[in-house]
Order: structure tokens, then C-alpha cells, then sequence
């Protein structure tokens, strides 16, 4: 494994159209909007071209997986604004370069949405038959936000309106990922409660990515 740390808090472009689940603005399409800054993108496309490893980690702070949801206006597209999504033409770079480079195994590890997910990259997110280029698993908070719930809402809304995120849960907890040449395991490790001592620990849910076949599956 090869592991690649990025910031994308530090070099980036603030929030676009007032931050927040906003409609698309003519500062959210700007070509020269950034999560990495160039310096940092020079290097992880070097990388990410010469790269040997078996599996190349993406290691992140903002969901990579497209996320919109729709408004209450009929046909109103939502984009949240502070995760890639807000950043689209620069996502669409970095996932067009592992494509065309070749970069083995794509796998990106995200954090700081507080609660865990799922999904597959996909040169097109609006095409169900789009290319798969890469995995994201998304680990939830391990005490912030309470003792949150198995399913919320929002996380049925957004499931619905995103056929390539593939699981949410709002449970407190850790990703666990065990590492082969030929298989990539995620368990999604949650307790029922954080408020009181002595939770018991469980598997919420597995998946799996195995090596030359990008995408999550159920284990």
C-alpha cells in the first residue's frame, strides 16, 4: 500500500454561492476553483503516475463521492458545498488522471462528515453506466454528534438521490480495514450509545474491494 495525505483544508478555495447545500453559481463552475492547490497537485498526480503499490490510498478530509440532493423546488439540484462536490471540475481532474494513468487500485479513506458511508467513483456520477475508477469508505465520528442512530432522513434522501453511494449510517464508531494483495476489507465498527459507559462493539457492515476490480461490495 501507498498511502497519500492530502489537505484539502489548508490550500483550497473558500466555499462557493454562500457555502452550505446551495444550487450550482457561476463561482462553483470556476475552472480555476481549488481543494489541493496546485503545489499538492503536482505531487499527488506524480505520484499517482509512478506508483507501484498495490493499492494507493487517498487519505482525506471531504467526501469524494458526489452527494446533491434536490431542493424543494421540483428538479432543484442541491450541491454541498464543502466537500468535493463543491469543487467539481478539480474532482473531475483527479479522477480522470487515475483513469488515464493507470494508478492501481484506487482506494480513498474520507473522515469529518460524522457519520459512515460507502460508495463507488465513477468518471460520471450522473451516468449509471459510467466508468468505475476507484473505492471511498468514509468512517463516521467516534464521539462528536451524540449517540446518533442507525438511519436518519438525510441519509435515506441522499441514498436515493446518489444510486453510487452504496451504504450510510449515523452510528458512532471506526473504520477497520484489513489489507491482502488481492482484497481490500472495510468493517464499519459502531456502538449503540457513547452517552453512558460500556457499549458493546459489533460489525455494522462489510465491504470489500478486490484488486483490479475498482468499486465496493457487500462482503
Amino acid at each position: 500500500m501507498e498511502m497519500h495525505v492530502l489537505d484539502t483544508r489548508q490550500y483550497r478555495n473558500d466555499q462557493a454561492c454562500g457555502d452550505g447545500r446551495k444550487r450550482s453559481c457561476a463561482e462553483h463552475q470556476d475552472p480555476t476553483r481549488t481543494v489541493l492547490g496546485q503545489a499538492q497537485k503536482n505531487w499527488l498526480f506524480d505520484s499517482l503516475a509512478t506508483t507501484d503499490a498495490t493499492w494507493n490510498v487517498l487519505a482525506q478530509q471531504i467526501m469524494m463521492a458526489s452527494l446533491r440532493s434536490v431542493g424543494e423546488a421540483e428538479g432543484e439540484e442541491l450541491w454541498p458545498m464543502d466537500i468535493w462536490d463543491g469543487y467539481p471540475l478539480e474532482r473531475q481532474e483527479v479522477l480522470d488522471h487515475l483513469d488515464r494513468v493507470n494508478t492501481p487500485n484506487p482506494i480513498v479513506l474520507t473522515g469529518d462528515i460524522h457519520s459512515n458511508w460507502a460508495a463507488d467513483l465513477k468518471l460520471d456520477f450522473d451516468s449509471p453506466s459510467s466508468k468505475l475508477i476507484g473505492s471511498e469508505y468514509i468512517g463516521t465520528s467516534i464521539s462528536s454528534g451524540g449517540d446518533g442512530q442507525d438511519m436518519t432522513e438525510y441519509g435515506s434522501d441522499l441514498l436515493s438521490n446518489n444510486p453510487h453511494v452504496k451504504f450510510y449510517n449515523a452510528n458512532r464508531g471506526y473504520v477497520a480495514a484489513t489489507l491482502t494483495p488481492e482484497l481490500w476489507q472495510t468493517d464499519y465498527k459502531i456502538v449503540p450509545y457513547i452517552t453512558s459507559q460500556g457499549a458493546p462493539l459489533s460489525i455494522r457492515q462489510s465491504y470489500v474491494t478486490e484488486a483490479g476490480k475498482p468499486g465496493v461490495q457487500e462482503a
